[in-house]
């Protein structure tokens, strides 16, 4: 393998913000893609295989533009400039540019946006569309993207009310009775939507606007019988809906609404055997044009570093539960077809 160098400027003043506490994102940079990298006063050395400098000073570069636009780096945003280096269709601008994509901003003056290729498509395809699917793992911002651009676009008046809803569906386990009323029942289920929307919005801002009904969290038995015009409707953890469930919310929509549609196909709660309304959905409304599905991946997950192992490992092992299962049934029919042969030529 040749070695090869490449040599260039290094604003000093963000050295520890880039490289990381005790140089960790530099290490990850070097381990991932072989070289090494070397820095002296304003400049950086890298040396490795003529590919991976590339890669390296393509990773460094975008690292520095986020640090110069007031970011913290994190270990995220060093995996996910690494992942977009090593993949040959990733344009060089592309974490800049997702870095400017600002949606809104929390209550604390957060900034919002997308933070990976695949959540800015999902952007888009809020904008672009009238009903819109996001679909993937957990972590991947899919319910909190879309509560953001529900409050921006209640916000700018572009429509009159917010209505949030997921199917009242317990996780694995049997909760028995709940005590007090209704809304005290169903609100546990609900607490996630209630926890994105004081973050963006704030809980005095939120309680007004909960009190005019301009903005509706319930579970997902309340949309029927109902025509939601000119609203913003976020239906989370669409995975937990039966068909019929799903048919009724999408017959909902009416005259200037959007509904965004989220779930993981990986995390059911429905019975053993019972349909998904999210898969019957996904199969049943293909090629409409106004319709937009998202398939978010591992690589979009922006929790903690170790949620996107988590997801990985979870979608190794069940591809090859899967490849085993593909396996098992073409020796039994094999095997059927053995059988079958030996009674014809017995008889």
């Amino acid at each position: 393998m040749n070695i090869s160098e490449v040599e260039f400027s290094f604003p000093a003043a963000h050295a520890g913000n880039v490289f990381g506490q005790f140089d960790a994102n530099l290490k990850k940079v070097e381990r991932a893609l072989h070289v090494t990298v070397i820095f002296r006063e304003d400049k950086i050395k890298i040396i490795g295989s003529e590919e991976g400098c590339r890669q390296a000073k393509e990773v460094i570069d975008e690292l520095i533009v986020l640090s110069e636009r007031g970011n913290v780096i994190t270990e995220q945003d060093v995996n996910y400039a690494l992942s977009l280096a090593m993949s040959q269709s990733a344009s060089v601008e592309s974490m800049t540019q997702l870095d400017s994509d600002i949606i809104c901003h929390t209550v604390m003056g957060k900034p919002v946006k997308p933070k990976t290729m695949g959540q800015q498509k999902y952007v888009k395809a809020i904008d672009d569309k009238m009903i819109v699917f996001g679909v993937g793992p957990a972590g991947t911002g899919k319910t909190y993207l879309a509560m953001a651009k529900a409050i921006t676009a209640f916000k700018a008046n572009e429509v009159n009310r917010i209505i949030l809803t997921r199917p009242a569906i317990e996780a694995g386990e049997k909760l028995g009775f709940l005590p007090g009323d209704l809304q005290s029942k169903v609100d546990p289920y609900l607490r996630p939507l209630y926890d994105a929307l004081y973050e963006i919005m704030g809980a005095e801002t939120f309680q007004k606007n909960m009190e005019k009904g301009l903005i509706e969290v319930a579970p997902l038995a309340y949309m029927r019988g109902r025509t939601l015009d000119n609203a913003f409707v976020v239906l989370d953890e669409a995975q937990n809906t039966t068909p019929a469930q799903m048919k009724m919310f999408l017959t909902r929509i009416g005259f200037g609404s959007k509904a965004i549609i989220t779930g993981d196909m990986t995390q059911k709660d429905l019975p053993e055997g019972a349909r998904s309304g999210l898969d019957d959905a996904l199969r049943v409304l293909k090629g409409i044009d106004e319709i937009g599905v998202c398939m978010l991946t591992a690589q979009d997950v922006v929790r903690h570093p170790l949620v996107q192992k988590i997801v990985s490992a979870y979608d190794a092992d069940e591809k090859r539960r899967e490849a085993r299962s593909r396996a098992r049934r073409a020796e039994s029919e094999k095997s059927g077809s053995r059988r079958e042969k030996g009674l014809r030529r017995r008889r």
